[in-house]
């Protein structure tokens, strides 16, 4: 699935679109800034899948700071059987450049 930029997923939100983000930072990362995405910290996914089976079908948009852990966190949903997943290119350093 092909990624998304701040851009695009800024105006979504606008819209009033309902997206499902997950924002795979620490939670130190998410307490300074969020845009309000689930906080599921990249060592945690492994163990979350079951919870976000229900998912497996649905778009899902994961976020980082820059995009490279979110990038890592879309690649093993991915080979877990998530067929949607999208990485928010650039991150929060993207998002909060372009506000």
């Amino acid at each position: 699935m092909a990624d998304i930029t701040c851009t695009e997923l800024r105006e979504r939100i606008q819209n009033g679109e309902k997206v499902t983000i997950i924002d795979v930072r620490e939670a130190y990362e998410y307490e300074e800034f969020n845009i309000g995405a689930q906080l599921i910290p990249l060592g945690e996914i492994p163990s979350k899948l079951d919870e976000l089976a229900h998912l497996k079908n649905e778009e899902i948009i994961v976020h980082c700071r820059s995009g490279a852990r979110s990038n890592n966190a879309k690649l093993f949903m991915m080979e877990n059987g998530f067929t949607n997943v999208r990485n928010l290119l650039g991150g929060m350093m993207e998002w909060q450049a372009t506000a």
